[in-house]
């Protein structure tokens, strides 16, 4: 008879938690560039553990979703996102970090009624007509400049191994900037240098959140302020990180994404 409790106080437990995942915004996201999709883990499962149901998109060109360079645009990373957003029947929170501010924010112009909310996190928030590349030589602050290698023959761009963790991750132990340098990809370069197109009724009418990162040597603090003064957001919010607290500050990031959630 106890056993039976056991077991039943298990299935209501279980079944709470699924009933309460389908009560909230299902929390969509995207990771940037010399990324894959794997930098989400700790945001996944700290979401996951407070009832939220996750969906993470792996952009092509990269291992999990593997494409030739010379075959990826950003209309094909719009595409990747929208059939991610699609496997939810409501609006979905989307989160992009760095560059993925271009997909997400050519999905908001392609599928407005889609989104809940597109959140920001240390990422590239364009007008129309803008690119990574031309958003990117505006960014004095940023130390990326130097680490960047461009590979035109095979159509990619890459980071310097030795500058890795120190640019990515410079608000961590060492240890953990070796972790995030071996985890860093070649990047197609064909999406970095191409315009994003958007319209204030479609992507102009969709919510937006954004998330500083307050000592950020990818995407600095001075253009994300910029980037925000340009396009106003809903509600900005800071976190005393550099370029990836996914994996530096898990928990602050998962209360900020929350916030926004509901």
């Amino acid at each position: 008879m106890k056993m039976l409790s056991v077991v039943s106080a298990l299935a209501l437990a279980a079944s709470s938690t699924a009933a309460l995942a389908q009560t909230k915004t299902a929390v969509v996201l995207v990771h940037g560039a010399w990324e894959t999709a794997g930098v989400w883990g700790q945001v996944e499962a700290g979401l996951k553990k407070d009832g939220y149901r996750v969906r993470t998109v792996s952009l092509p060109g990269r291992p999990g979703n593997p494409a030739a360079p010379d075959k990826v645009n950003l209309e094909l990373y719009q595409k990747a996102v929208s059939a991610v957003v699609n496997q939810e029947k409501g609006k979905v929170v989307l989160v992009g970090h760095s560059f993925a501010g271009f997909p997400i924010s050519a999905e908001a112009e392609a599928e407005p009624s889609k989104i809940k909310t597109l959140v920001y996190v240390a990422a590239y928030l364009p007008q129309d007509g803008q690119s990574l590349l031309g958003l990117a030589t505006t960014d004095a602050g940023s130390k990326v400049g130097p680490l960047l290698k461009i590979d035109k023959e095979h159509g990619i761009a890459q980071i310097a191994y030795a500058g890795r963790g120190g640019l990515f991750a410079n608000d961590a132990p060492s240890e953990v900037g070796e972790m995030v340098a071996k985890a860093i990809v070649d990047e197609p370069l064909g999406p970095l240098a191409e315009p994003v197109h958007l319209t204030a009724a479609r992507f102009g009418s969709v919510d937006k959140v954004y998330v500083h990162t307050a000592r950020d040597q990818v995407v600095s603090p001075g253009l994300q302020a910029q980037m925000v003064k340009a396009t106003p957001v809903r509600l900005e919010t800071s976190i005393d990180s550099g370029h990836t607290p996914f994996i530096t500050h898990p928990a602050e990031l998962v209360a900020a994404i929350e916030r926004v959630a509901g």
